[in-house]
């Protein structure tokens, strides 16, 4: 279409424009190739829309010359001319022909030019738009909930008629908000999953749906457990332990249990040609947060943990806004609905 459109101008201004932004771009595409170092391909590309501006310059100067080089005259117009007897003839008066309108160059050229500003102001307004496309205020978009709709739900789930699934976790916790909560407003997500799982040692007999929204700084992850194991009994499991990172406290009118403790690292190398897979080793430390389903705590629980890579944790009262702003949002689809 821009092609087609350059095509249209006169030849006066088709040229120099194309001249014009062949330099422009050459020049610039070589400045990256050798000062800031991008390699021979940019350096191939500027050449080659140097060699093109430098091929239409020389267009150029032959129109040029051959616009100042009077044309020869033939040899009908220098021998001399015999008169030839004039004859009357009745003259018809001929009929008038509509006067063709020639191109406006100035407007063509007009045209031109706002063409090609209209173009260099998107490429400018792309440039300083966000990287999510999202508006002027800047809210990152998160990454979409990754799930699988063809794996079949667990047996577990149907016999707990108010189990949520991964599902419904993942559109919960993963918001645009999430990030500000962690203490890190700047990030978006890069991963977002949620997984119908089942509690391990109870032979799938009962439903843990998670959910995990990957930052560059943090990962939270939250999860729901159908067990008969109430906040009270997993306080004093805990006090076998060291229980020096345990906390007691009330959200949202629930028993609540915040714990630290390492994640596992399992290194798995394919590359030996016989799958062998490193030892177990101790992942970084992860905080969590522990809350029952309701006021009353009569079993199961919510489970909120977030830890980083780096060994970083946020606040403890980070996990409690994250949850005081999750939990309401968590409600059942259609799916689990029929």
């Amino acid at each position: 279409m821009l092609g087609f459109l350059v095509r249209l101008l006169p030849f006066w201004i088709r040229e120099p424009l194309i001249i014009l932004v062949g330099t422009v771009f050459g020049v610039r595409i070589l400045s990256m190739a050798l000062v800031d170092g991008e390699g021979w391909v940019p350096a191939a590309i500027g050449a080659v829309f140097l060699l093109g501006a430098a091929l239409r310059v020389r267009v150029v100067v032959h129109a040029l010359r051959a616009r100042r080089r009077p044309a020869p005259a033939t040899e009908a117009e220098s021998a001399p001319v015999t008169p030839a007897p004039v004859i009357p003839v009745p003259v018809t008066p001929a009929a008038r022909r509509p006067v063709e309108k020639k191109p406006n160059a100035w407007a063509q050229a007009s045209l031109a030019i706002g063409l090609f500003a209209v173009i260099g102001g998107a490429l400018w307004i792309e440039g300083k738009l966000p990287e999510d496309g999202t508006a002027a205020t800047g809210a990152s978009r998160p990454a979409a909930c990754r799930l699988d709709e063809d794996e079949k739900l667990p047996s577990a789930y149907r016999s707990t008629p108010e189990a949520v699934t991964g599902a419904d976790l993942c559109r919960a916790l993963n918001s645009a908000e999430l990030p500000e909560l962690l203490g890190t407003p700047a990030e978006r997500s890069v991963y977002a999953s949620g997984t119908d799982n089942t509690a391990p040692l109870t032979d799938r007999k009962v439903a843990q749906p998670e959910a995990r929204v990957e930052f560059e700084t943090y990962t939270v992850e939250l999860s729901a457990t159908y067990n008969k194991l109430t906040v009270a009994q997993y306080a004093k499991l805990t006090t076998y332990g060291d229980g020096r990172d345990t906390r007691k406290l009330t959200v949202l009118g629930r028993p609540a249990l915040l714990t630290s403790d390492h994640m596992m690292k399992i290194q798995f190398d394919l590359g030996s040609g016989e799958g062998a897979s490193g030892p177990v080793e101790q992942g970084p430390l992860a905080r969590t947060l522990t809350m029952a389903f309701d006021g009353k705590d009569r079993g199961g629980s919510f489970d909120l943990t977030v830890w980083s890579e780096s060994g970083l944790l946020p606040d403890d009262s980070a996990l409690v806004d994250i949850a005081e702003a999750v939990l309401p949002r968590i409600t059942r689809g259609a799916r689990d609905q029929d």
